[in-house]
């Protein structure tokens, strides 16, 4: 594109025109079905008739007033509805932001100021952000940090456990030793954060006991436990948090992305101690918590909860895991393996064997672009690029997840 730098890469070379819940039409009036979501913002589907209501409603009264010069409701009700849902221990305060690296970075923020120290513990594949702090935090060099040298100081990384590259939790616990011995003592460490289940990483999930154990580790050494949420919250993996998977309930949780229907929204939500740890003034931004976006996520939890979209996000899931294992079987698809994800938030990896796990990153591409042209938005991730994640709305209907993964059938299909 000649007014747009390359850095700002696109997965497709459509331009969108409208959409519907998981429908997409394009400039050239080409339908799809959509299992992207906008990266998994999108788990009430696009325009849902409750947050198109909300935001209309909102935008007749204000549309912004910044809410460090004048208060306003929507916030405020906003925050009330996610210190009640999130698990958190005792009292918790949410902030609101805009975007999901704004919000990681004020995690940190916070658990500096309230801990007094400066280092922060991050893990190998997991993705927290573009922006300096965020991007030295995400465990990723190509091309997150490729040419954006140095990176911001006190930042360590840890193998997450993925068992099928060799790493199991038990190694990702002996590293955090390894950490504190040879780079940052624990009585420096701020924080440990980590992704309940990796998005960009390639929807690896964290196991409870892992997560159990960092949580024993952080109270032990007094450091902070920081949830990623952005891409795993508000229904997606079948709770409104992937961590309540686990029993864990962490310091603080960010969240982002799927929160506000498709309006840009982010939020650090903390033990109200922890929370309360900056100076007033250090914490804010000029569109950070939009009343618009705020109506929108208000409209997004009650439709999360009248549509019964966890217990959906289970079926969902059901459904789709049952055709992937179908797909497995059969050698005029291209070889796929490890099937996984919690609720809805379903990958698979291309393999190079049939049976074997060697990553196959050439043919995930190859996935993503056959499937487009099969009418059907589909993303890659992972550590080679050979994870296929599905990111369908969990509002939608059974019919067009059935054709969707029709069409991912077709794109798998060996010619």
């Amino acid at each position: 594109m000649a007014a747009v730098p390359r850095g700002v890469a696109t997965a497709t070379a459509i331009f969108a025109d409208r959409a519907d819940n998981s429908e997409l039409w394009d400039a050239e009036g080409r339908r799809y079905v959509d299992f992207a979501g906008g990266i998994a913002v999108l788990n009430t589907g696009h325009r849902h008739a409750g947050v198109m209501a909300a935001v209309s409603a909102q935008m007749e009264r204000y549309t912004h007033t910044a809410f460090q010069v004048v208060a306003y409701e929507p916030y405020v009700a906003l925050a009330e509805r996610l210190n009640a849902l999130a698990p958190i221990e005792g009292p918790a305060k949410t902030i609101l932001f805009t975007t999901g690296a704004e919000a990681v970075e004020n995690a940190v923020k916070i658990a500096r100021a309230a801990t007094g120290r400066s280092a922060v513990i991050a893990f190998t594949g997991g993705f927290h952000g573009r922006t300096m702090l965020t991007m030295g935090l995400t465990g990723k060099a190509l091309p997150y940090k490729h040419r954006f040298g140095p990176m911001p100081a006190e930042i360590y990384h840890a193998p997450f456990p993925i068992p099928h590259y060799g790493v199991t939790a038990e190694d990702s616990l002996k590293a955090l030793e390894f950490i504190f011995r040879a780079d940052a003592a624990p009585d420096r460490v701020a924080a440990i954060i980590l992704e309940p289940v990796q998005g960009e990483g390639g929807f690896h999930v964290a196991p409870p006991e892992f997560m159990q154990a960092l949580r024993a580790l952080c109270d032990r050494h007094g450091i902070l436990l920081i949830a990623d949420e952005i891409q795993t919250g508000f229904g997606r993996t079948g709770k409104m948090f992937a961590v309540e998977h686990t029993g864990v309930k962490p310091d603080l949780i960010t969240v982002a992305k799927s929160l506000a229907g498709g309006f840009p929204l982010a939020g650090v939500i903390g033990r109200a101690e922890l929370m309360d740890a900056p100076e007033p003034g250090g914490l804010g931004g000029t569109y950070a918590g939009s009343p618009i976006a705020c109506a929108a996520a208000l409209a997004v939890l009650d439709a999360i909860a009248e549509e019964g979209l966890l217990a959906r996000a289970e079926a969902l899931g059901d459904r789709t895991r049952a055709r992937l294992e179908a797909f497995e079987a059969r050698n005029d698809l291209r070889p796929i393996a490890g099937i996984r994800g919690p609720g809805a938030m379903i990958a698979f990896d291309l393999v190079t064997s049939r049976g074997g796990r060697e990553p196959d990153g050439a043919a995930a591409k190859l996935v993503t672009s056959r499937a487009l042209e099969e009418g059907l938005i589909l993303l890659s991730c992972g550590i080679h690029g050979e994870t296929i994640r599905l990111l369908y709305p969990l509002t939608i209907s059974d019919a067009l997840l059935d054709e969707g993964l029709d069409r991912l059938e077709d794109a798998l299909r060996i010619v």
